[in-house]
């Protein structure tokens, strides 16, 4: 049976935020270890060609996740997700921002906050996946860099390991 699940992006200009939505044909937790777990991340979480490395990831509160968006040519962009909040099952909190390979961020990038939400679904499970930009300028600059695009391959890759049950 085909997949009819799509991701589904908001964005509220004056807000200053994306939300990004996606059901999932897999149990919750399922879906949580994939999003928290650094070996799975490393398997969906970047557009595909590309891949996530982790240097270090540390999924507790005042924890942090560092790591690498890998082209296949082997060029790295680093960020560093700091995790504020952490509600078993049901949702975490992260400041986010692009950084060099030792975590020091880009001042010239956007900084993010994140909210995840896990609701269990029939046969499956929502993900919502909030971010908020200090500015405006700083939300079109991370449209403009393509994130629509890129989350949406990378929630099609998720799903797609689901299907066929690699995670």
């Amino acid at each position: 049976m085909e997949n009819k699940n799509k991701t589904q992006i908001s964005k509220d200009f004056k807000e200053k935020s994306i939300l990004v939505s996606r059901r999932f044909n897999a149990p919750l937790a399922n879906v949580w270890c994939a999003y928290t777990e650094s070996e799975l991340l490393g398997q969906w979480w970047a557009p595909l060609p590309w891949k996530a490395e982790t240097k270090v990831m540390d999924f507790t509160v005042g924890g942090y996740w560092l790591y690498a968006m890998v082209s296949p040519e082997g060029e790295k962009h680093w960020e560093r997700m700091n995790y504020v909040a952490i509600d078993h099952h049901k949702s975490f909190n992260i400041e986010a921002s692009f950084c060099d390979e030792n975590g020091n961020f880009n001042k010239e990038l956007p900084v993010s906050k994140r909210q995840i939400s896990f609701s269990p679904q029939e046969n499956g499970t929502l993900v919502e996946f909030k971010m908020i930009f200090p500015t405006e300028n700083d939300l079109r600059k991370i449209v403009e860099m393509g994130f629509e695009q890129g989350i949406s391959m990378t929630f099609d890759h998720l799903d797609n390991l689901f299907s066929q049950n690699k995670i």
